[in-house]
């Protein structure tokens, strides 16, 4: 991939951005409703990028994807503090916190298949010139929409494995005994480099991660299908 390519898949930036920011504001949001206002005191309800983006999860990574494969499946912002002891129940209200974040990915999945077939019609409907800016940029934000489908439901599929520091641990933890799920959450961030070696070196991972992402994403692509020709 040369560097035209790298500057044409740069579109997926600003949707990634916004995507894990709207993912960080469901912690924090569904906290706040638990009785928890740690977020809240600390900015993190808002759509400004800058409390949430984190340099390595948010910038580094993504943009290494894009430089190696053109597409990014994995992406992080900083998590949001919780203070457990402002929970009435610790297990509900933990779970209900955890799971907020990966399903405001799928509403935003579904909120972008809306929006393609929107920009669809639009750019039907106006039938801007080819190579003209209204063509083109018509064409970007119609791309970047597309591309935050598969990665929204990316981001949900990935943050849902259960392997700490990820949503999907403190999902499992919950549903384990006291002791035990002490334990397993105590592995921490040690978890990032068993991702990194499930991913890099055991057979088959990864193509079980996709295979789940075009299962998930099926639905919403054939809505997009359904509306568009």
């Amino acid at each position: 991939m040369d560097l035209r390519s790298y500057a044409e898949n740069i579109y997926i930036i600003p949707i990634l951005i916004f995507s894990v920011v709207i993912h960080e504001m469901a912690h924090a949001w569904v906290a706040l409703k638990c009785g928890d206002t740690t977020a809240k005191d600390l900015g993190r309800i808002t759509l400004n990028p800058i409390p949430h983006i984190d340099l390595f999860g948010s910038i580094i990574i993504p943009l290494f994807s894009i430089i190696a494969t053109g597409r990014v499946f994995i992406a992080w912002a900083k998590p949001v503090p919780i203070d457990p002891r402002n929970f009435s129940n610790f297990k509900r209200d933990d779970t209900l916190v955890t799971i907020a974040g990966p399903l405001s990915n799928l509403i935003i999945a579904l909120l972008c298949s809306f929006s393609v077939i929107g920009l669809y019609y639009i750019s039907a409907a106006i039938a801007p010139a080819e190579g003209s800016f209204s063509f083109e940029f018509i064409n970007y934000i119609f791309k970047m929409f597309y591309a935050g489908v598969l990665l929204n439901v990316s981001l949900a599929v990935f943050n849902m494995i259960p392997i700490p520091p990820l949503d999907g641990s403190h999902v499992l933890a919950n549903l384990l005994p006291d002791e035990l799920a002490m334990r397993y959450r105590s592995i921490g961030f040690m978890g990032i480099f068993i991702l990194l070696a499930l991913f890099n070196f055991v057979p088959g991972f990864s193509q079980i991660f996709i295979s789940i992402i075009t299962f998930v994403s099926k639905p919403y692509l054939n809505l997009i299908d359904v509306f568009i020709p």
